[in-house]
């Protein structure tokens, strides 16, 4: 395994840095059923009053995907392969100066080159799709498109499944190796079933989860089973999911969660929209450091006519915890400057209860280049 993660870390630090000789990455390539992407994301970002501590800093993160069309390549029909992979860089600002749950950067992550996901997909009919290889469950699950908008990382792998299961579950930056299976029994109704192991840090992991883990190649099959489901209704606007981890933890069995996600456009005039979500869970209380949460949100399309595809979005979030609760509001604004360039000044508010943490506002800007 030791041969593996050298090997796959080499080449991965050869495609972000250097580039795979046959293909340009000035744009989308596409060869033979081949689509290669790349996207960096940087961002300055600092706690303004409040926090641990005043200061700023620079965090970053360059996302490789590369997606194979296997009946073009080698006729497997409705087969496809996809992998993806990070290159992370930059320091942690919730760590070190925020000290808080909700991680006010969803790209903040310890700095390394790791391997995401890595799996194949085959098309069943009728919509249906089976999935296998090392998945992130916060691709397909308690998933709300309105809120991926936001900065702050509670408003994707929310700390309902984040902070519960074991070293974070198969959410960003660990992904671990599972089973999903896609059905979609009737118009406008889906259903998501999976099946992931349980620790994606390893075996006898201790400490931090993303240092025994460090390149993504762990490939865990440990932890148990955490079994997820999730039924989509109205073509997504309205789900609900939950989840069950069979495991032995030091004082007790199992472990399970249940949310809700309402995702839906309000009002639509033309160009313009306005969208609202909101997401509830709930877990118990006597094994878990996030005993319930919610966050809603608002975000509306074409503010200004002449920029018909800017978002104005705010959103809340609150979670209450096992030693106290923890709250953040964010107001942000993402101009989409080229078809490829993305800026996104941001301001959040962080408020901790049960701590001797003062509250925080932290603020940032943020760019986005697709290549």
């Amino acid at each position: 395994m030791q041969g593996l993660s050298k090997g796959c870390l080499a080449l991965l630090i050869q495609i972000v840095f250097v580039g795979l000789p046959a293909w340009s990455i000035a744009a989308p390539a596409r060869a033979e059923g081949i689509r290669l992407e790349l996207r960096y994301t940087g961002e300055v970002i600092g706690v303004a009053s409040g926090g641990i501590r005043r200061g700023a800093a620079y965090e970053g993160r360059a996302d490789l995907s590369l997606d194979a069309d296997l009946a073009q390549l080698a006729g497997w029909h409705g087969t496809v392969l996809h992998a993806s992979a990070y290159q992370i860089h930059g320091y942690q600002l919730s760590e070190n100066d925020v000290g808080n749950v909700m991680t006010v950067s969803n790209i903040e992550a310890r700095p390394t080159t790791r391997l995401y996901s890595l799996w194949l997909q085959k098309a069943l009919g009728g919509g249906a799709s089976l999935r296998a290889g090392q998945l992130g469950a916060d691709e397909e699950f308690l998933v709300s498109e309105t809120a991926s908008v936001f900065i702050n990382g509670t408003f994707g792998w929310a700390p309902i499944a984040a902070a519960n299961l074991t070293h974070g579950g198969p959410g960003y930056p660990l992904a671990a190796p599972g089973v999903r299976l896609r059905l979609e029994p009737k118009h406008d109704v889906g259903l998501l079933l999976a099946a992931f192991a349980g620790d994606p840090a390893g075996s006898g992991c201790t400490g931090d989860p993303q240092r025994c883990n460090r390149y993504g190649t762990t490939f865990s099959t440990s932890g148990g089973t955490l079994w997820m489901g999730e039924l989509q209704l109205a073509g997504g606007q309205y789900k609900l999911g939950g989840w069950y981890q069979n495991a032995t933890f030091a004082d007790h069995r199992g472990n399970r969660g249940l949310y809700a996600i309402a995702d839906r456009t309000l009002w639509r005039a033309g160009a313009r929209a306005l969208n609202a979500f909101l997401r509830v869970g709930a877990a118990p209380s006597d094994r878990n450091e996030v005993k319930s949460y919610l966050d809603a949100g608002l975000s509306y399309k074409g503010l200004l006519g002449s920029r018909p595809d800017d978002l104005l979005a705010l959103g809340v979030a609150h979670a209450e915890l096992a030693r106290g609760a923890e709250s953040v509001i964010e107001l942000t604004y993402l101009a989409q400057a080229t078809p490829r360039l993305s800026l996104q000044p941001d301001l959040q508010y962080v408020v901790q209860r049960g701590t001797d943490i003062p509250n925080a506002w932290v603020v940032g800007l943020r760019a986005s280049y697709g290549f």
